[in-house]
């Protein structure tokens, strides 16, 4: 019996959706325990790019069940819609999707909160995706929430009329001109439901108790990244949910002592989406690159990500939240060409020389302190072995290794599955 957990060390978008296709063939279960369809999972093989919102990335594994975990929240219109991007694939959705009873359920009315809040704060938006994520999660907190497992219930609708109208009463407090027509958005939403019913409901937490007793092997998949996790993230400039390692226990029911590898996905720079502190972003031509060469837009909403230099103070810390135990580093290609690199190894923190990670990253408050590296010239994307790496590459790698002190496994130069070094 194995659990292992797979998560993002950064602001998100680390390529965590290819990295858990490539670790799939390992794993009879693939279980995703926070989040909900704001991120994207970008995976790329055979041609084909698939983004996925909300189905777990082993989807396309015929050997492995995906099981969609209490911790996450469910657009029942989105998952819909996702279904049906998959329908030309010929998989057995039916068969290899099973959703937790406790996901609680992203109404209609949970986005256009959502923008009416964010609407409201004017210029001191928090950078909100629109999909009505934090209201959800709100609800959830707040003991209102509607789960899957109210489906099955004869009284849903009226469950979710008295929700509804009082999310109608919220927009209106907020004073705001948007313009809606519930009756069609809730259409859309009650046929979604039926299509959701399609699918098998579990006890998760049962589930996967049931599942480690008969020794099978699962990968716990996270959404966003460290950084923006509510209680140790960059607050408010955050998701909802906890995107750290603890937030698979409470996502999925898993004890924290079942958990073995704990897998940790950076960029080779680092990339953040939205409003929110970011000490070592790039405002010159070397961050346009970055940008333009990683094809740094989101995968769901299409938004520019802000690109700058690794960070390893935040890093570090990342590491440390998590318990990481692996590393696996992405998009070291993105970096081919460059004469020079910087990483940031510690913080003027308020006049202060510091390693850690401080409760503010305001630019008022922290200055990078950068060490330079040689760039390498070299093409990655065709390499195969660790050994034909650049001389340069390498270096970077084992300082990196050096002061977070743990391993690299594993080292990402292409978008594709088979673009994928193992060290």
């Amino acid at each position: 019996m194995t659990v292992d957990l797979l998560l993002g060390l950064q602001w998100g978008d680390e390529g965590k959706g290819k990295i858990v296709d490539v670790l799939t063939s390992n794993y009879d279960i693939i279980a995703r325990f926070q989040g909900g369809p704001n991120a994207g999972h970008t995976l790329e093989f055979d041609g084909i790019k698939h983004v996925l919102r909300t189905i777990p990335s082993g989807i396309f594994h015929k050997n492995s069940v995906n099981i969609i975990g209490n911790g996450v929240v469910i657009d029942p219109v989105v998952f819909q819609k996702e279904i049906e991007g998959l329908e030309k694939f010929n998989l057995d959705i039916k068969n290899k999707l099973i959703i937790s009873r406790k996901a609680h359920l992203i109404l209609p009315t949970h986005r256009l909160l959502d923008a009416a809040s964010e609407a409201s704060k004017g210029k001191a938006k928090i950078g909100s995706t629109l999909k009505g994520i934090g209201p959800t999660y709100m609800d959830k907190t707040g003991r209102n929430g509607l789960r899957v497992g109210d489906i099955e219930l004869e009284d849903f609708k009226e469950r979710y009329r008295a929700l509804a109208d009082k999310h109608e009463a919220m927009i209106a407090f907020y004073d705001v001109a948007i313009q809606y027509n519930l009756a069609e958005l809730e259409k859309e939403f009650f046929e979604a439901i039926e299509e959701l019913k399609k699918l098998d409901f579990i006890d998760s937490e049962e589930y996967m108790y049931q599942a480690q007793k008969a020794g099978k092997s699962i990968l716990c998949e996270g959404a966003q990244g460290s950084l923006l996790d509510v209680d140790f993230g960059t607050y408010p400039f955050v998701t909802s949910s906890n995107t750290t390692a603890a937030g698979a226990c409470t996502g999925l029911g898993i004890a924290p002592n079942k958990i073995k590898e704990v897998y940790g996905i950076f960029k080779a720079y680092v990339t953040r989406v939205g409003s929110g502190p970011f000490p070592t972003e790039l405002f010159d031509e070397v961050g346009a690159t970055m940008a333009r060469v990683g094809n740094e837009f989101g995968s769901v909403t299409g938004r520019q990500r802000r690109c700058g230099w690794l960070d390893l103070v935040a890093l570090k810390y990342a590491v440390q939240v998590n318990g990481v135990t692996q590393l696996m580093m992405m998009k070291g290609d993105v970096l081919s060409g460059l004469e020079t690199l910087k990483v940031c190894t510690e913080y003027n923190y308020k006049g202060q020389i510091i390693s850690h990670f401080p409760y503010n990253i305001e630019p008022e408050n922290v200055t990078p302190i950068y060490k330079e590296f040689k760039g390498w010239q070299a093409d990655l994307t065709g390499l195969t072995t660790y050994d034909q790496l650049p001389i340069e590459l390498k270096e970077y790698i084992e300082f990196i290794e050096a002061e977070v002190g743990v391993p690299i496994k594993i080292v990402s130069v292409g978008p594709d599955r088979k673009q994928t070094i193992t060290k």
